[in-house]
């Protein structure tokens, strides 16, 4: 009987020490976590286009070789509104670009008052008065700016043509027009402004630009009563604030 419960003994002590001599279960594998994909980061680049309303004040002066005296309104305020096209590269926080713009400007009433002028006759005297008027505007610029994420801070800078309808000396007192016919003027052009990326490739922006051309002459023609009479514009520039809307097309948002 002691040989039994020796035997017995012994044998769950080899086991005991068997098993404690093999290794650890491994732990059951864990479920692999989620792909979460990381969002690129914003980039203004890509090419876009758009369009823009806001106000331009048109501002020159005029003089005429005998002296008479006319005087083109200062600063007339109009309505203007177009669109532009334009590409933009980012590189770090800098973006650079180039932008065509073209806007028409409304609503002129650019008319000097009336000076009395010899008409020839004894004692005789007509009305005359000038006018001027700008009919559109186009820009091409190239463009320079600074990123902070939805946001863009820009400059730009390059010419800029103006179609003229005409310069018109007008004698009221017969109805008879003598005009230069219509042209276009050309001068360099200065902006800047903040746009904001509010909805994907959509951006919304405000911009002040800053245009000056070149001077143009004009000699009125027979029959006029001041017939031979030079007339120069000088001194001209239009300033316009903008408000626009872009679509990008390209460009991570």
């Amino acid at each position: 009987m002691r040989r039994v419960i020796f035997a017995l003994a012994t044998g769950l002590l080899s086991t005991q020490a068997f098993a404690a001599d093999l290794p650890m279960p491994a732990p059951p594998p864990r479920a692999p976590a989620a792909y979460v994909p990381i969002a690129p980061p914003f980039s203004w680049s890509g090419i876009y286009v758009g369009g823009n309303l806001g106000a331009a004040w048109n501002h020159g002066t005029v003089s005429d070789a005998n002296g008479l005296g006319f005087t083109l309104p200062s600063k007339t305020a109009v309505f203007t509104g177009g669109g532009q096209i334009g590409a933009n590269y980012q590189f770090g926080a800098a973006v650079v670009g180039v932008e065509g713009q073209f806007d028409w400007l409304i609503n002129q009433n650019n008319t000097s008052a009336g000076v009395l002028v010899p008409n020839g006759t004894p004692g005789g005297f007509d009305t005359v008065n000038v006018g001027s008027q700008n009919r559109w505007l186009t820009t091409a610029t190239g463009k320079v700016g600074f990123a902070a994420d939805h946001w863009l801070f820009y400059g730009k800078g390059g010419w800029a043509w103006v179609g003229n309808s005409n310069f018109t000396v007008n004698d009221v007192t017969t109805g008879q027009t003598f005009s230069s016919g219509s042209h276009s003027n050309n001068g360099w052009t200065v902006g800047g402004g903040i746009e904001w990326a509010f909805a994907g490739p959509w951006s919304a922006r405000v911009e002040y630009d800053y245009v000056r051309l070149s001077s143009n002459s004009f000699t009125v023609p027979p029959p006029s009563p001041i017939a031979g009479d030079v007339f120069t514009t000088a001194n001209r520039n239009i300033q316009m604030v903008l408000f626009g809307v872009n679509y990008r097309f390209g460009g991570a948002w």
